[in-house]
């Protein structure tokens, strides 16, 4: 739970600004206090998010530890009627969690095949697609190069030496589905309901892996990892080989930054017993990140070049919509992506995650991380103006994925950062644009808040519901 605030509430809010404060401090004490003197956190978050980046351009490691060491010192557990810090709620005794396993029984995957558009791309196919995207500015180059090198090495899908932990085993965007057809093994943990678990265990009884739950069968499977933190410790740390903790949770609203906090110390739980874990997260787009001069290039490029009538347009609103998306010759360019409907509980539960990559990169941990493409999950197009926008993003030069295609190319980059580990980078924000598939957010003409109404007018029509025939 979140501490208390002055006033006795428990808020969110609070939590925020003191993190976002915390973790600035130790780099920007002017950014830090004005962290602390925003009085209306909801809508005045974004400035201060952003500040985060750019006081990190030099490094950024000292920026993720102070923040992550803000939230494991704020964080509170009830225990027996009492509040402890986070940290302590796994000496707590814990009721052991019984195992299901469950055996597919098809042919294992052996090539690489990327759903997209009713299509199934592999081969020569596949490339020809990552080059347009990479043409259209809608993933990074070395995104296409990691998924070409998966393509080409097909034994790497095999992923049956690791034990990958999908937390959040019923996300749309997890890799469960790719690497159980690939053969693999996943250990699979999400909330006791019982619907999520059907659909997870059909998708297993109908893959060539294993999925293994804790659950004496597979209707009572399922623990909340935010009352029952010390058992799923437990029971994780009894499962033989090597972990890689795959990070895919998400609750909305302010259930989100509680639940990352506390799957950040499960992982540091878990690591520290088995310092040999990997570590897997996917970084939304609608975020702030620093991005090279390439794609400042690029965005420039097509704004210089935008039709008469988007420049018309944008001096009847004042300048205000239809924004260039950076100053010419940025470099690094900070690609400010953040969307205030999602809000500020969002955006300090992704940071968290963020900042555990960095820490862990930097400490010698195998980290996979990558940017996610903008994509139609439920819960996205559950927020109708961002269903809205998103039906009209290609207006603006950024393409929205479907869920099946995000899924199986996330998967493949996880595969080539586990077969390919690479040292952290001199700064965290270049290690963050490895591998990139923001969608054209980063490469676009506009600042992406400044269209994001007018995609959604643009979009409308295509996001509301459809009327029932006949």
């Amino acid at each position: 739970m979140f501490p208390r605030a002055e006033d006795g509430r428990r808020s969110g809010s609070a939590l925020g600004r003191a993190v976002v404060a915390d973790a600035l401090r130790v780099a920007d004490p002017a950014a830090a206090a004005a962290a602390e003197r925003e009085s209306d956190w909801r809508t005045g978050y974004l400035r201060h998010f952003r500040a985060l980046v750019e006081a990190g351009l030099d490094g950024g490691y000292d920026i993720a530890r102070a923040g992550l060491a803000s939230v494991h010192s704020r964080m509170r557990v009830t225990s027996g009627g009492d509040e402890i810090p986070l940290g302590e709620a796994f000496a707590a005794a814990a009721e052991p969690l019984d195992t299901v396993t469950i055996h597919g029984d098809s042919k294992p995957e052996q090539e690489l095949v990327l759903p997209y558009r009713g299509e199934l791309l592999r081969g020569d196919a596949l490339l020809r697609r990552l080059d347009a995207w990479v043409r259209d500015g809608t993933i990074e180059e070395s995104c296409a190069e990691a998924v070409r090198e998966v393509a080409a090495e097909p034994d790497w899908l095999d992923l049956s030496d690791q034990r990958l932990v999908v937390l959040g085993a019923g996300a749309e965007m997890g890799p469960l589905p790719a690497v159980l057809a690939w053969g693999g093994t996943v250990i699979g943990i999400d909330l006791p309901r019982p619907r999520v678990w059907e659909r997870v265990a059909a998708t297993a009884r109908q893959s060539a892996g294993t999925l293994i739950a804790p659950g004496r069968t597979i209707e009572s499977a399922g623990v909340d990892l935010l009352t029952g933190l010390p058992a799923a410790a437990q029971w994780l740390l009894g499962i033989e080989g090597r972990l890689v903790l795959g990070n895919y949770v998400y609750a909305p609203g302010a259930a989100y930054p509680r639940l990352s906090a506390a799957v950040d110390a499960l992982t540091e739980q878990v690591r520290a017993q088995r310092p040999g874990a990997a570590l897997a997260f996917l970084a939304t787009p609608t975020d702030a990140f620093a991005v090279p001069a390439a794609a400042v290039v690029q965005a420039t490029t097509r704004f210089r070049e935008r039709p008469a009538a988007a420049k018309a347009f944008a001096a009847m609103s004042g300048n205000r919509l239809l924004q260039p998306n950076y100053p010419p010759g940025a470099d690094p360019g900070i690609a400010d992506s953040l969307v205030p409907q999602q809000g500020p509980n969002y955006a300090l539960a992704k940071r968290i995650q963020r900042w555990r990559a960095s820490v862990a990169r930097h400490d010698g941990t195998t980290v996979s991380f990558s940017v996610a493409p903008p994509t139609r999950t439920r819960s996205v197009l559950s927020n109708r103006l961002l269903a809205a926008a998103y039906a009209g993003a290609h207006v603006f030069g950024v393409e929205i994925f479907e869920p099946a295609t995000s899924n199986r190319l996330m998967a493949a980059l996880l595969v080539h950062q586990l077969r390919k580990p690479r040292p952290a980078a001199p700064s965290a924000w270049t290690d963050e644009t490895v591998g990139a598939a923001h969608g054209g957010l980063w490469r676009a003409a506009y600042q992406p808040r400044t269209v994001l109404g007018l995609a959604a007018v643009r979009g409308l029509p295509a996001a509301l519901p459809r009327p029932p025939r006949g």
